[in-house]
């Protein structure tokens, strides 16, 4: 009889892709068939700790406030005609801006990440900005927008010509970005507070107030891509910088559905929205703020509000970055790199992606999903959910110790 993964496997090499499937056999990946809180299980019944997922599960799967809310959604009004008001729309937007910076008041909901970079790239060109000042190793998506400002030629090259007037400059350096805002006509600048997909890369200590101070001096329009670090990831509300004045426009995603359904948003100043304000038809979507996903935000939301979870993103963070530094200091220098983060955003960037794939697959092994970085492929990252358990620490302490054996001896 064929097993499950079996028959996926095959589907997925007459379907989806060859490589997709090529990759789940060199690493023994499942098939996931069920989730709740910090846990994964696959076609067997086994059961894995959650510390992957690319960012989406602050609240772990399935949250209940966020599930009966969606619940409650389904049974009424899931999508809308897009021709009457919506209530649930208009309840996420205000509950959306009363957690952002100062100044933020105009939201445009998305579904994924790529489509709010995609927002704010159009509102900078239709606001006079069509330079765009990206940073080097930054990441904001695939589509082709948001390539021409992603920082990985491997993934650009089949593609071009992107964008013009995309210029690329060194993240976390002050006077490149005052260099180049100086040297050209106002233009948009796109950063991430700190770089996820590029690595796990924190920005040094003032560089986003700097960012901040140089973009009103030089009147660029400033896009704080948040989409993975927003919303308690870092164990802060945001990412950005408290004493720094807010960007323009902040784009959030990743958690905003609660880890249930996808939904995104660019939340933006008055001024930087004034084109759509003027004429909403410039830019829209069929799905834009459909109300199944308006329900999850406006849970999750209120449950990262009214609970710990942001409090316990911080503390939990600090943990689990001592555990892995500590399982990781008799690895020789010549294997591993660098063990950082913030919150509950750590990597380790090991010298080879064959230190990568050792081990990955003794987490595996004990059960502890991680994931690769698709703009570094020497970086481990954990991104687990602020509702793991001691139990669930304990977990991930022998695998990473365990895990640090085994690339030690390759």
């Amino acid at each position: 009889m064929t097993s499950i993964r079996s028959a996926v496997a095959d589907l997925y090499r007459a379907h989806l892709g060859q490589g997709t499937a090529r990759l789940a056999d060199v690493l023994g990946l499942p098939v996931e068939v069920e989730s709740e809180g910090a846990h994964v299980y696959d076609e067997e019944g086994r059961r894995y700790l959650q510390f992957g997922g690319y960012g989406v599960f602050i609240l772990g799967h399935r949250y209940p406030a966020v599930v009966e809310a969606l619940h409650r959604q389904l049974d009424r009004h899931p999508i809308a005609t897009k021709t009457f008001l919506s209530r649930e729309l208009a309840e996420a937007a205000e509950r959306l801006v009363s957690v952002t910076p100062d100044g933020l008041e105009r939201v445009y909901f998305g579904t994924g990440g790529a489509e709010v970079v995609e927002t704010a790239l159009k509102l900078a060109r239709a606001n006079g900005r069509r330079r765009v000042l990206a940073m080097r190793g930054g990441f904001h998506g695939k589509s082709l927008g948001a390539l021409s400002v992603t920082d990985r030629p491997s993934l650009q090259m089949p593609f071009h010509p992107l964008l013009p007037g995309v210029e690329t400059i060194d993240f976390g350096d002050e006077a490149a970005l005052s260099e180049a805002l100086a040297a050209g006509e106002p233009a948009a600048v796109i950063v991430e507070p700190v770089q996820g997909e590029g690595g796990v890369h924190l920005p040094p200590p003032g560089y986003l107030s700097a960012v901040s101070a140089l973009c009103r001096d030089h009147g660029a329009i400033l896009i704080a891509d948040e989409i993975q670090s927003g919303l308690g990831r870092l164990g802060t509300w945001w990412g950005w910088d408290e004493a720094a004045t807010g960007p323009d426009i902040l784009l959030v995603g990743k958690a905003l559905g609660g880890g249930c359904v996808p939904v995104s948003a660019a939340v933006c100043t008055a001024e930087a929205f004034r084109p759509i304000d003027r004429n909403p038809r410039l830019h829209s979507g069929t799905f834009s703020g459909y109300p199944l996903g308006m329900a999850a935000a406006t849970a999750t939301l209120r449950a990262l509000q009214e609970e710990d979870h942001i409090a316990r993103a911080a503390t939990l963070g600090e943990r689990l970055l001592g555990i892995v530094t500590e399982a990781m200091k008799d690895v020789p220098s010549e294997v591993v790199r660098e063990v950082r983060g913030r919150g509950l955003l750590l990597g380790i960037e090991f010298t080879s992606p064959r230190h990568v794939k050792t081990f990955m697959v003794e987490l595996l092994e004990h059960r502890v999903i991680a994931t690769t970085t698709v703009g570094k492929d020497t970086v481990i990252r954990f991104s687990p959910p602020a509702v793991i358990s001691d139990d669930d620490i304990a977990q991930f302490r022998s695998a990473v110790e365990s895990a640090a054996r085994a690339v030690a001896e390759v």
